[in-house]
């Protein structure tokens, strides 16, 4: 019986919805007091990853915050990021690398 019927699960983020949502961060991150001449930026690397930068720790969970707002008002959901850890770049500046999870993770 197991092999007529068949449920399959997909879990795929909409990059489309990525995009507004950056778009629409980078807007209010340029807008914002507290964010500006920071440098801080969100980009979109290739379809799985997303690279933030700014000028300090605080700043940049700003972002990430900013980020994330955008992100579920778009319909995209925060349990498919994963956040990498902040790396130090040049000057005083750091950075992080968040990836996107497409599908579900095969577990072993």
């Amino acid at each position: 019986m197991a092999q007529e019927n068949s449920f399959d699960i997909v879990s795929k983020v909409d990059i489309q919805e990525v995009r507004n949502a950056i778009d629409q961060a980078m807007k209010e991150i340029r807008q914002r007091f507290d964010l500006k001449d920071t440098h801080s930026e969100v980009s979109l690397e290739g379809q799985d990853s997303l690279q933030l930068a700014s000028s300090n720790e605080y700043k940049l969970e700003a972002v990430k915050d900013i980020l994330a707002q955008k992100l579920v008002k778009r319909g995209v959901s925060l349990k498919n990021l994963t956040y990498g850890k902040i790396e130090p770049s040049s000057g005083q500046s750091v950075r992080q690398k968040i990836s996107l999870q497409q599908g579900i993770p095969v577990e072993k």
